[in-house]
């Protein structure tokens, strides 16, 4: 009996100093719970959770763990989060940035080569609060919008090509206004159908004809609504029409009947955009080219550049860089014939046709260009 008692009691004190290590160990290595939970929720459950474009959840543990070593790879290699903007050129204070934190990859990192340890449940964070599918995501701090125009109604099959609705529809506005804020809202039922739904002003022209003016506002997987800045002007005039360039691609499931929306938040004081005296900010694309085809040769690639000036200063609110399946990359600079000088502002080298980010420059970093600046972009 002695003997069973001295083996038991060594056999214990063999085993305490390495649970204590393990226990160290565990210490020494980011948990699911302490720390990465925190950044999956401010980082991926925006697209990974129910009803949103992610193809899986991320919403617990249980739902992570199997993707660790899949989450480890595309963060690492950051392409995920999906946000191509360059790093260390031009500016890079920006609105909005899905960049991860170095610390953060840093963090995933760990953890996975850790085993991906689930740690203590106390130090959970609570569940984080999403807008619902169909809600408008500037509700939260603009809340609802001062005016709703809606696309015509379209039917959305439920197989079948790619398709493109193009109505023109009243925009029940009476009175010329500037805009504070404006997002563009697929309905929740086709919200996995529209790939993009872009929208613009048709106003009457002083022949009485009515004309393609202004962009108003647009959707695509990576944009979801933007700001005025304050003291700026986009104006949206009185009794003008909308025309809607909405694209679906049918995913499995038939919608009836189908409208996007477009949401309007108004300044509350007018008195203070007297038109004269305010900044006007203007949508618009910026064409690479006159619009003439491109011949890409097989397995080769192409370089375009579009330039263009301005007679006033211009300062740029932000840039979006826009090619199609075949695009890579795109940059854009700036060539000041004043001092001789070319900088460049903002690049993205790996541009993915799947994600349409609008790279909005922080308040304080939006580039001031004096006249007669040439802007150069590059693709």
């Amino acid at each position: 009996m002695k003997t069973t008692k001295l083996i038991g009691l060594f056999s214990a004190m063999a085993l305490t100093p390495n649970l204590a290590g393990a226990q160290d160990a565990m210490d020494e290595h980011p948990t699911y719970a302490k720390e990465v939970s925190r950044i999956i929720q401010e980082n991926c459950q925006g697209c990974h959770q129910p009803g949103q474009i992610g193809p899986m959840s991320f919403t617990n543990y249980e739902e992570v763990r199997p993707w660790a070593p899949l989450i480890q790879l595309k963060v690492a290699q950051k392409e995920m989060p999906p946000y191509q903007y360059d790093d260390h050129i031009g500016v890079q204070n920006l609105k909005n940035d899905w960049r991860m934190d170095q610390e953060d990859i840093d963090t995933i990192v760990a953890w996975v080569n850790a085993g991906a340890p689930f740690g203590n449940q106390e130090d959970l964070p609570p569940p984080k609060q999403f807008p619902e599918v169909g809600e408008w995501r500037l509700a939260s701090e603009l809340g609802e919008p001062d005016h709703v125009i809606k696309s015509s109604a379209w039917d959305v099959p439920a197989n079948g090509q790619d398709l493109w609705w193009e109505p023109e529809v009243d925009s029940g506005i009476t009175e010329s206004r500037c805009i504070k804020a404006v997002e563009t809202l697929p309905s929740k039922a086709a919200h996995g159908s529209t790939h993009h739904a872009n929208s613009h002003l048709v106003v009457m022209d002083d022949d009485g004809e009515w004309v393609r003016g202004d962009r108003l506002s647009e959707f695509a997987f990576g944009k979801l609504g933007e700001k005025v800045p304050e003291g700026a002007c986009r104006k949206v005039p009185a009794n003008s029409k909308v025309g809607w360039s909405i694209h679906y691609y049918p995913d499995g499931n038939a919608v009836p009947n189908d409208q996007v929306s477009v949401g309007i938040w108004y300044h509350d004081d007018e008195d203070e955009f007297v038109e004269e005296e305010s900044y006007r900010q203007d949508l618009r694309s910026y064409n690479l080219s006159s619009g003439g085809d491109y011949l890409i040769p097989p397995h080769g690639k192409l370089m375009t550049q579009g330039f263009h000036s301005f007679d006033h200063p211009v300062r740029i609110d932000s840039w979006q860089p826009h090619l199609h399946l075949r695009g890579v990359a795109m940059s854009m600079e700036i060539y000041d014939p004043n001092i001789g000088r070319r900088e460049m502002l903002s690049q993205a080298s790996n541009w993915n046709a799947g994600w349409n980010h609008s790279h909005t420059y922080e308040d304080g970093y939006q580039p001031l260009i004096p006249a007669n600046t040439t802007i150069i972009l590059t693709a």
